[in-house]
Order: structure tokens, then C-alpha cells, then sequence
């Protein structure tokens, strides 16, 4: 009696667009990030102190990392359109997890460098996929809300990862190479849970439809949204760098996982509502104020000298990260029909990890003693670009 009644109601209470596919993916990547938020923050420390790199070389790895994925970002959006997604989705996090295993085990530098690369490959595999299965069926005017909450889910995982590996850091006597041990469990279980993703599969006429996708048919508003997003990924270095930075600072391995971990709380806090922002307000406008929330990241942590006012900068940061990343995404899949979701989300991660593999490498290079030039360059040069972003919102194409 009460079966089909209380399903009714279960199913209105539901909002539309926070389809199965959205739950179960925010799950598998909150998994994945507290595997990978567990070392991120103390790889630049881990590389320099205890591996001997140079700071140019954490520039470089992860910049060559970003590069290596952004290939794979292009051709996996493609295959996306046209062959099942789930198969996609499992061995990028797969690869994930077999880069924290090479981790584990490094004993130089270029084997960190062979590991990241693998683990950011994985990420290259996995991301375009994800995204296109994200919004499969759910409207254009609710996507923001979609990619704000898994960002908000991914970002939670990049919060319970540093705490929990901050509090093995100090509960193994200060030893860093069994962090990345533990952090093999939740990358595994990640891939586990992507066999409970629903996928409608590629087959018939819409691999057909797929195969004709090419990206000279995408349309004029996403190739001018792409160049303008590029353009800006060339100042925008890996956050290694940032930590880095805070490490040079003075603050301990122990400050500098603490501030990475208040940097993705505001992150995760924010990111939901920014991008349910971005479905009422133009999405230039909100990716805007992510470029002002980032130039004050970048400046503030070039001119700051105490190493406590990095806990007051970082979160401010995470403003950027709300604004931009969810949003962007959500900003390009308004611009293109859904049978080149896959094509357009892969394109567009492709080309920006392009950026930040450049942008690693100069920055890594002019990075100096303390690398307060590239911050500062970099904080201006979005200040200049925030000013400007919200004129693409004049154009109703722009915001889909």
C-alpha cells in the first residue's frame, strides 16, 4: 500500500538533477582525492628534503605530469562519445592508484616524476567521461549545481586527506614515506566503486552521431571560451608550488598539511554554492571573482613574510578554486549539444592542463630562493584578466 505512494514522494522530494550517477560519482572521488590530498601536500617537502630535488624539479614534475594527462584528457573525451564510459571511468582510477603505489616505493626523484605521471594519465583517462556522465540528462540550467556538488564531494576527500595524514605524520614519529602506504587503500577502494556506475552505454546510432562530433563542428562560443580559459592556465602554476612556498615560509611539514587542509575546507564550502551561483548569475561572472579570489592567493603569498598569515591567505584561495572549477565546466557544457559532451569536456581539460604544464615549468625555473616573483606576475596578470572575463557574459551563447 504505502510502496508506490512513498516512492512517488521519495522521487519529487529528489531534485532532478542529483541523478545516481552524481551520488555515485562524488562518492568514488571523494574516495580518490583523500588518497591523493593525503601525500599532495607533503610530495614538495618529501622531494626536496628527503629525495634532494631542487625546487625547479617539483615545478617540472608536476607541470610535466599536467602535460602528459592533457594528451590523454583530448583523446579520452573523444573515445567518451563513441564507446561505453564506465570502462573509461575505472582505468583512469586505476592508473590513479597504481601512481600512489610507485610513490610508495620511490627512491629518487625520477621515479616520483614517472608516478605522477602516471597517476595525472589516470586522471586524463578518467575526467572527460565522469564529467559527460555528470550531466547525462540533467538540464543545462542545473549543471552548475551538478559539477558544484561533486567538486564540493571531491574537495571534502582533499580535506579528510590531509587530516588523517597529518595525524599519522605525528603519530609515526614524523616519518613520511609510510603516508603514501596508506594512501594506496582509499585510491583502491575508489575503483571499486565505479562498477556501481550506470552507463547507457555508446552503441548503435549514437556511436554513429559520435564518430561525425569533430571538433572543427563544435561551436564559435566554446573555441572563444577555450582560448580565453588557455590564456589564463598560463599563469595558473601546479599548487606544489604554492606549498612550497608556504614550506619556505617557515611553516613545518605538519603547518603546511594543516594549511593545505583549511585551504580545501573553504574549497568544499564554497564550491556548491558557487556553482549554483553560476546557474542564476552569467558563468564569466562567477569565474570572474574566482580570478579575483586567486590573485589575492597569489599576492598575498608573495608578499607575505610571517608564516602564520598563510592560514589567513590560503582559504581565500580556495575561493579560486570554488569559482573556477566546477564553474568552468559547467560553463563549457552549456555551449555544446550533449552527443559532443565528451569531445568539448576532454578538449577543454586538455588545452588548460596544457596551460599548467607551461606554466609549471616557467614558474619552476624562475622560481628563485623564494619564488615571490612568479606569484606576484601571476596575481597581477588575473587581477587584469578578472577585469575583463565578465564582457563574455554580455553574450547570451556565452552562458548557454
Amino acid at each position: 500500500m504505502n510502496g508506490p505512494a512513498t516512492h512517488n514522494r521519495s522521487s519529487a522530494a529528489r531534485p532532478a538533477w542529483l541523478t545516481h550517477n552524481v551520488k555515485v560519482l562524488c562518492g568514488v572521488s571523494f574516495l580518490q582525492d583523500a588518497a591523493s590530498e593525503l601525500l599532495y601536500p607533503i610530495l614538495p617537502i618529501f622531494l626536496t628534503t628527503v629525495l634532494g630535488a631542487p625546487p625547479a624539479v617539483v615545478g617540472a614534475i608536476e607541470g610535466l605530469a599536467e602535460g602528459a594527462a592533457s594528451v590523454t584528457k583530448v583523446a579520452s573525451g573523444r573515445l567518451a562519445d563513441r564507446f561505453a564510459r564506465r570502462p573509461l571511468i575505472g582505468a583512469g582510477y586505476g592508473l590513479a592508484a597504481l601512481g600512489k603505489l610507485l610513490i610508495a616505493i620511490a627512491t629518487v626523484w625520477p621515479l616520483v616524476l614517472v608516478a605522477r605521471v602516471v597517476d595525472r594519465l589516470g586522471k586524463g583517462v578518467r575526467g572527460a567521461p565522469r564529467d559527460a556522465l555528470l550531466v547525462d540528462g540533467v538540464p543545462q540550467g542545473q549543471r552548475g549545481r551538478v559539477f558544484g556538488l561533486h567538486r564540493a564531494a571531491d574537495t571534502a576527500g582533499a580535506v579528510v586527506g590531509p587530516l588523517v595524514g597529518l595525524a599519522l605524520y605525528e603519530g609515526l614519529d614524523h616519518r613520511l614515506r609510510p603516508l603514501f602506504w596508506v594512501a594506496v587503500i582509499p585510491a583502491v577502494a575508489s575503483v571499486a566503486l565505479v562498477a556501481v556506475v550506470r552507463d547507457p552505454g555508446r552503441t548503435g546510432g549514437a556511436s554513429t552521431k559520435a564518430v561525425r562530433a569533430r571538433w572543427r563542428s563544435l561551436p564559435r562560443p566554446y573555441w572563444r571560451v577555450l582560448a580565453v580559459l588557455f590564456a589564463f592556465n598560463l599563469i595558473n602554476f601546479p599548487d606544489a608550488l604554492l606549498l612550497l612556498r608556504a614550506h619556505e615560509l617557515g611553516l613545518s611539514t605538519a603547518g603546511v598539511v594543516g594549511a593545505y587542509a583549511v585551504y580545501n575546507l573553504a574549497y568544499a564550502a564554497l564550491s556548491y554554492p558557487a556553482g549554483a551561483l553560476s546557474d542564476r548569475l552569467p558563468r564569466p561572472l562567477v569565474f570572474a571573482a574566482g580570478l579575483v579570489f586567486f590573485a589575492v592567493g597569489y599576492l598575498g603569498l608573495g608578499l607575505i613574510h610571517a608564516p602564520w598569515l598563510v592560514f589567513v591567505v590560503l582559504p581565500l584561495y580556495g575561493g579560486f578554486a570554488a569559482c573556477t572549477d566546477g564553474v568552468g565546466k559547467a560553463w563549457v557544457s552549456s555551449l555544446v549539444p550533449d552527443r559532443q559532451q565528451g569531445t568539448a569536456q576532454g578538449l577543454y581539460q586538455g588545452i588548460t592542463g596544457a596551460a599548467v604544464l607551461l606554466a609549471g615549468l616557467w614558474a619552476g625555473l624562475a622560481w628563485g630562493s623564494d619564488g615571490h616573483v612568479p606569484l606576484l606576475v601571476s596575481g597581477a596578470l588575473a587581477l587584469a584578466l578578472a577585469a575583463v572575463l565578465p564582457v563574455l557574459g554580455r553574450s547570451r551563447q556565452a552562458n548557454g
